[in-house]
């Protein structure tokens, strides 16, 4: 009887034959899924096709992946984004890896927390307009059904439901996806969760001591394992020629990710750390951290090679992360 109570146990605990496997370092919590969209294999692979697909725009030549760019971590290397129709947004395309860990999801919106719903933003969004897609998606919808091979992935997906292909189930299968592009495998992240002093040089050591050092507070605005203040919703106005508060994007693979600041006026980081060492604006409307230091070109070469470290190469052409079709069509 004891035996057999033990092997019950042992079933117990086994993971769901669907259930994501996160492959998770040291320091990083597993991402949090939304109660009424746990995370699976299914949903995931389904999220995947979904972002590449062009379908998803009103001229049939732009996905999600448009504007965030594997090879670029995630961003599109514009200071401000560009939509369907040629429209200049007033931001630039944030990074989404490790976007699982953000508590909020756009530069100026500290509503926006859910990545179901921000999906739709840029679907429908009319001011301004990014993929363009009509007003309830209907014609892509009617699109994805005449597909040979979506309707089998919406199913496996969304077992429990008789017709799957809605617009709810697209939004959550391409946050589930999202929630998977973790970026854990930089210099930065061998050498400290994984013990290797030789991955970050000499000159980053310096550089990360800088960084977390009062007199320059980047620690401040940038926090936590993810350099983003991950566990909380804040704004700040960081002193631009023009007021107005962002949220702090997280610095992880920063220097893949230019131009900066919410509309790409900086081209460099060097551009940005002068920005910080000058102190802004110098008004009262700006956060009181900004509020300049002395930084010598030793000290700023450190301080960037710091930076430099936080990039992880292997999610720029990491397989689980690009576009499935193109991926089949080389093998």
């Amino acid at each position: 009887m004891r035996l057999l109570a033990i092997l019950f146990a042992a079933v117990l605990v086994l993971p769901a034959a669907d259930e994501y496997q996160w492959d998770l370092p040291k320091g990083f919590p597993k991402p949090q899924s939304p109660a009424d969209n746990p995370i699976s294999d299914a949903k995931v692979r389904l999220g995947r096709y979904l972002f590449y697909d062009q379908r998803l725009s009103v001229n049939g030549q732009q996905s999600c992946a448009s504007c965030h760019r594997q090879e670029l971590a995630f961003t599109d290397a514009k200071g401000r984004a560009v939509g369907t129709t040629g429209e200049q947004h007033p931001h630039g395309s944030m990074s989404l890896v490790n976007v699982a860990y953000s508590p909020m999801l756009t530069w100026t919106n500290p509503q926006m927390r859910s990545l179901e719903e921000q999906a739709l933003v840029p679907m429908f969004g009319r001011q301004p307009v990014e993929l363009g897609l009509d007003a309830r998606g209907e014609k892509l919808l009617r699109t994805l059904s005449a597909d040979t091979s979506y309707p089998g992935m919406f199913q496996a997906a969304f077992p429990d439901e008789a017709s799957p292909i809605t617009l709810t189930n697209l939004t959550k299968a391409i946050a589930s996806f999202e929630r998977t592009i973790i970026s854990a495998r930089s210099p930065y992240d061998r050498y400290h969760y994984l013990g290797d002093n030789s991955a970050v040089s000499e000159a980053a050591k310096r550089g990360e001591i800088l960084f977390f050092s009062e007199p320059l507070s980047c620690f401040r605005g940038h926090g936590g394992f993810n350099f983003s203040n991950t566990n909380q919703v804040e704004l700040h106005d960081n002193g631009l020629s023009d007021p107005g508060k962002s949220k702090a994007p997280t610095l992880r693979n920063i220097a893949l990710t230019a131009p900066y600041m919410r509309d790409g006026r900086f081209a460099t980081l060097d551009a940005v750390l002068e920005h910080y060492r000058s102190g802004g604006r110098h008004d009262a409307a700006q956060d009181p951290l900004i509020r300049g230091f002395a930084l010598s070109a030793h000290d700023r070469a450190d301080l960037i090679a710091f930076l430099e470290s936080l990039t992880d190469r292997e999610i720029l052409h990491d397989p689980r992360f690009s576009d499935p079709r193109k991926q089949a069509a080389e093998h």
